[in-house]
């Protein structure tokens, strides 16, 4: 298969977090097929019960390719145009593992070795997988990770910081409110508290953002409410403590503050003849925490489309990536030695 068949043929196998079983058989099952005339190995690693990364391996591994097996829901079968491929997982990321499949196969027919492929479960949601792998590392000395950049190296990438807020209070017949105690403008106060926090800014990964993301709460019209929460998600740019700090006070005696995630900001590798960009979201890239080398960030398609009724990925870039990841191994292992 070329890397257009090979992306379709991943795309219409659905793998929303956290089924990702069926995918991680066929990678494996395709990437031992590559593996075993070329003298790799292939490895399918149990994370959590029917959920697998998966590794193959050719030498010692140097460089990793690397990018996750997930997907967000909902699951649509691929198309194609003249121009894309559309689908579920298009540019985030089935098109990305074949671009990373096949630029494998053309580092073997070069003769070359001493670089690994894996793909892990759970990116979507929690990092699991990648955490896994954090605890096995193999001596990988440089991790490119792919998720979608329209093929420019990422300098860096924001954090993320998910709180809940939660509020309680005291129910009431909506008649008399002094008798009770409104959760619900409890945390109206607290949220207003929490935009006027004055966010922090990087020269290179730009400002931070504020995101209230879900509200719940109350019993009915006619009852003071008793409760009410939200989801609040913060994209970091810098250190987390003080962002911590201010949501712990603008949360104050008005409700509880409960900490969900926090994944740091990272900047990242650069190498000489790559465009570059900055991109807003999270990756697998703290998870792994260095164990798989150091980091640089690649892929085909924009992150703009990603997780929406119109995923896409351009063809031209899913054929350039190819070419871009083998380069990016073959450079990586010159520097390392």
């Amino acid at each position: 298969m070329n890397v257009i068949e090979l992306a379709r043929t991943l795309i219409d196998i659905e793998s929303i977090t956290p089924n990702e079983e069926a995918m991680g058989r066929h990678v494996f099952q395709l990437l031992t097929e590559m593996a075993n005339p070329t003298g790799g190995s292939v490895e399918l690693i149990e994370v959590e019960p029917k959920r697998f990364n998966v590794l193959a391996i050719w030498g010692q591994p140097i460089v990793t390719l690397s990018t996750h097996l997930d997907t967000v829901p909902p699951f649509f079968a691929s198309t194609e145009d003249d121009e894309f491929v559309w689908g579920r997982g298009a540019c985030d990321v089935k098109g990305i593992i074949a671009s990373m499949m096949k630029a494998a196969e053309a580092l073997l027919a070069e003769g070359a070795t001493n670089f690994a492929l894996l793909f892990v479960v759970g990116e979507e949601r929690n990092s699991a997988g990648a955490y896994f792998m954090a605890k096995h590392p193999r001596g990988s000395k440089f991790l490119i990770n792919g998720e979608p950049t329209s093929n420019q190296l990422a300098l860096g990438s924001k954090g993320a910081l998910r709180y809940e807020f939660i509020a309680t209070g005291k129910m009431a017949h909506s008649a008399y409110p002094e008798l009770g105690e409104s959760a619900i403008l409890k945390l109206l106060d607290a949220l207003a508290n929490l935009r006027a926090i004055v966010l922090p800014v990087d020269k290179i990964l730009g400002p931070s953002t504020l995101n209230i993301a879900t509200l719940a709460g109350g019993r009915a019209p006619n009852v003071i409410p008793d409760f009410a929460k939200a989801e609040i998600f913060i994209r970091l740019v810098g250190d987390a403590e003080a962002t911590k700090a201010a949501v712990r006070e603008a949360a104050y005696w008005l409700c509880e503050a409960k900490e969900i995630l926090c994944i740091p900001a990272v900047h990242l590798g650069s190498l000489p003849g790559f465009r570059t960009t900055v991109v807003a979201y999270t990756t697998d890239i703290p998870a792994f925490g260095g164990a798989w080398g150091e980091p640089y960030l690649l892929g085909p398609g924009t992150i703009l489309v990603a997780h929406t009724s119109e995923e896409r990925v351009p063809k031209k870039e899913l054929l350039e990536a190819v070419d871009i990841y083998k380069n990016m191994v073959l450079q990586l292992l010159r520097k390392a030695q």
